[in-house]
């Protein structure tokens, strides 16, 4: 113990790694003595709001966490687990990588893709989608264009090579992500629930090992790193931006799914933020037993890497795995002939303690329970309070917005707005179509849709937010977006399964951005309810924001993202989006109403940035979706699309741009022209109906009580509402198509 003596960490050293003083106090109290470097090290980096969820956690167990098809609850395992029938399920989850993106943009974005696909390969399930979530500042900026070509190529880049197709996403711009980009980035995976590995470590005698890639000293501090604020010095932060090498993940991807389907382990956990630390201690925590691990027997990148450095390296491509003692060879041999790394570092030890050494000294000794969330992880409640700007948004009045002269000319302007307009200059360099799962390239649909080969069914995979919505009404707005993300499910004909979710606020000492948090959580939880979409996990961003002049912190508007599955029973009644023939008939499903707030068109194009969020009735929504679903298991429509980001008009539209066809529609006469068409009022749906169908489908509706109204028909290419014409259906598809290729080439 004389090594544990030597170089006593102080306040001062705790504080700059993040731990408030109280903390350092509750450090000693637990250790019975004042921590070296090391230990601080430790506990700062398993302390942080990044591992611990200590400003977050008291809320985040109010959300819905338990379900009849849930096979793993939030928080058990590495990422959520769902039974989707015919012998399988399906393991996913979304998390962020912002801050390491902000100063490197491609190799912050390229490990957010490979941490998220360890995760799920890591539980012994193949990935066989991605999606993301992006947000940046105004595209009209220099620093906005370095940062979206970085990211998205480090996306691309990483994912191409690793080989798993990009099935959905959206990317947002707004300037209070000028300097604090989201880069959320979400995995989906198939496997047997059979064969799931667990993130636990048991069985005193145990060898552990580390496999994959060597450990350098890219990603030190990682953790810590992401729970602080962005300044103008954080890109002396570079350090702790990981280095990714999709190669060598796909190695260890096809070593993992190999050592699954044997019984060799124990359990395995990758290494993602606070490297060895996070994942000897949580696997460590589960039952409750300790490890001996040796840091000199750690493959290292860098010759005299300190105690610190190895155990908080954030080094990409690592797994630790705790092997059945007399299976050494088996896993040995696996790594082998995949030619990757696997060494024994160390072995399970009862009593809970992780002892650390280096050349025979012992560097840390520490608690796995009072390190790890769930166990003596700090947990808080922080002050919050209504922002003024909330009371502030519900006085507008669209009296005070004139109607548009020129309708027309206001509709394509929307269309070519980066918001609303197709973000294809970003996926077409994503691979889309690698392993043979997406069936939604050429017939789109709302939702992505991975085919289940040999099976009936299908899945469906969506992500979803209008942060300005939540900005407006952080509970509406996030209930907004849970009910969006299983419109898009229902319409592609799936039933809506579960939910991951990636919750990015700015400050949580800030009582405003606490109380947007709080408010957020509140509106997730009913709507999830009321959908039955258990939240398998997913994680938490906060310290989103930029410092300016050392002083004043711009937050960025609430963002939770949801990540949805849905199951499609029956594959061949999935459900496009683009309309079909020429004379098909046109139906709005649900209700148009008097109503502008947060819609991208009173902001980007009347400039108004503050109003209320869209009208919204979870019931309301409720029932519109399941009339919806009832028609496409009917067979009654041939075409569906949720009308939300730009209104009517562009989900018209969209509609028509796959095939070239275009509209001829009525308003209502008691909504506003624009509120009509470029409202967003949510709950919903427009659908088309071959003529000899309409009957049938007028009576199915009828049934339900959900408000219905016939908007027109399909045309061969020309866009009409109230018989003013609104241009071909070419000219929009090309201000569409190409409005932001057109910024990011000019």
């Amino acid at each position: 113990m004389d090594t544990l003596t030597k170089d006593e960490a102080t306040l001062e050293q705790a504080v700059e790694l993040g731990l408030l003083p109280e903390e350092f106090e509750k450090i000693k109290e637990v250790l019975g003595r004042t921590p070296n470097f090391t230990e601080l090290g430790i506990f700062g980096i398993m302390w942080s709001e990044h591992c611990s969820y200590k400003n977050s956690i008291k809320y985040l167990k109010t959300l819905p966490r338990t379900g009849p098809h849930l096979l793993v609850e939030a928080g058990e395992e590495n990422a959520g687990l769902v039974d989707i029938g015919d012998g399988l399920a399906c393991a996913f989850k979304i998390e962020s990588h912002n801050h390491p993106s902000a100063i490197e943009p491609y190799q912050g974005a390229a490990t957010g893709v490979g941490g998220i696909n360890r995760d799920i390969f890591t539980m012994g399930a193949r990935p066989v989608a991605q999606l993301n979530s992006l947000r940046f500042g105004s595209i009209d900026e220099a620093h906005t264009q370095w940062l979206l070509r970085g990211v998205v190529k480090g996306i691309g880049d990483y994912g191409n090579a690793f080989g798993i197709p990009v099935l959905g996403g959206e990317v947002f711009f707004d300037e209070v992500y000028q300097t604090n980009p989201l880069v959320n980035a979400m995995s989906v995976g198939i496997m047997d629930p059979k064969d799931m590995i667990s993130a636990v470590s048991y069985g005193v005698g145990n060898p552990v090992y580390i496999v994959g890639s060597a450990t350098g000293k890219d990603g030190i501090n990682g953790a810590s790193f992401a729970s602080k604020d962005m300044s103008e010095e954080s890109a002396a932060d570079l350090p702790s931006v990981q280095v990714g090498d999709p190669f060598q993940e796909k190695l260890l991807l096809e070593a993992s799914l190999e050592l699954a389907k044997t019984d060799a382990i124990v359990g395995m956990q990758d290494m993602g933020a606070a490297g060895i630390t996070c994942s000897t201690s949580e696997m460590s925590a589960v039952k409750g037993f300790g490890m001996r691990i040796d840091l000199d027997k750690v493959p290292t990148r860098q010759e005299g890497m300190k105690p610190f450095e190895i155990l908080l390296s954030e080094s990409q491509e690592r797994m630790l795995v705790v092997v059945k003692k007399g299976r050494e060879k088996t896993v040995e041999e696996i790594f082998d002939k995949w030619d990757l790394h696997a060494v024994q570092i160390g072995e399970v030890t009862e009593g809970g303690i992780l002892k650390y050494y280096m050349n025979g000294e012992l560097a840390a000794e520490v608690p796995a329970h009072d390190l790890v969330l769930g166990g003596g992880a700090p947990v808080y409640d922080r002050e919050y309070r209504e922002p003024a700007y909330f009371a502030e948004s519900k006085k507008f009045s669209m009296e005070d917005v004139p109607v548009p002269a020129n309708l027309p000319e206001t509709a394509m302007k929307l269309i070519g707005r980066p918001n609303i307009a197709s973000k294809r200059w970003v996926y077409e360099q994503y691979d889309t179509m690698v392993g043979t799962r997406n069936m939604s390239t050429n017939a789109p649909s709302d939702a992505g849709v991975v085919n289940l080969k040999g099976k009936k069914s299908a899945l469906a995979v969506t992500v979803d937010c209008n942060a300005r919505y939540v900005h407006a009404d952080p509970k509406q707005g996030t209930a907004i977006a849970v009910a969006e993300a299983a419109r898009n499910i229902v319409c592609t004909g799936g039933k809506p399964s579960a939910v991951t979710n990636c919750l990015n606020f700015g400050n949580p000492y800030n009582p405003e951005v606490y109380w947007q948090f709080v408010k957020a959580i509140e509106g997730m939880g009913e709507a999830c309810r009321k959908f039955e979409t258990p939240v398998t996990g997913g994680n938490v961003s906060f310290y989103n924001q930029t410092v300016k002049d050392g002083k004043e912190t711009v937050p960025v508007f609430p963002t939770p993202t949801i990540g949805m599955i849905g199951i499609i029973a029956d594959k061949s009644k999935r459900m496009t989006l683009d309309f079909k023939e020429k004379g098909d008939l046109i139906y709005l499903v649900g209700e148009s109403a008097d109503d502008l707030g947060s819609s991208e068109y009173l902001a980007g194009i009347c400039g108004v940035r503050l109003s209320p969020a869209p009208q919204f009735d979870l019931e309301r929504e409720y029932a519109v979706q399941q009339a919806v679903a009832g028609l496409i298991e009917e067979g009654l429509i041939n075409a569906a699309h949720d009308v939300s980001d730009g209104g009517l008009f562009t989900a018209l539209t969209e509609m028509g741009i796959p095939r070239r066809m275009g509209f001829d529609i009525t308003s209502d006469a008691d909504v506003r022209p624009d509120a009509f068409l470029f409202g967003e009022a949510q709950s919903r749906v427009v659908v088309t109906v071959d003529g000899d169908g309409e009957t049938k489908f007028i009576e199915a509706l009828r049934e339900t009580g959900v408000p219905f109204t016939l908007l027109g028909h399909v045309t061969r290419g020309k866009m009409v509402v109230d018989d003013t014409h609104f241009g071909f259906i070419d000219d929009a598809a090309d201000v569409y198509l190409n409005a932001i290729g057109r910024k990011m080439e000019a």
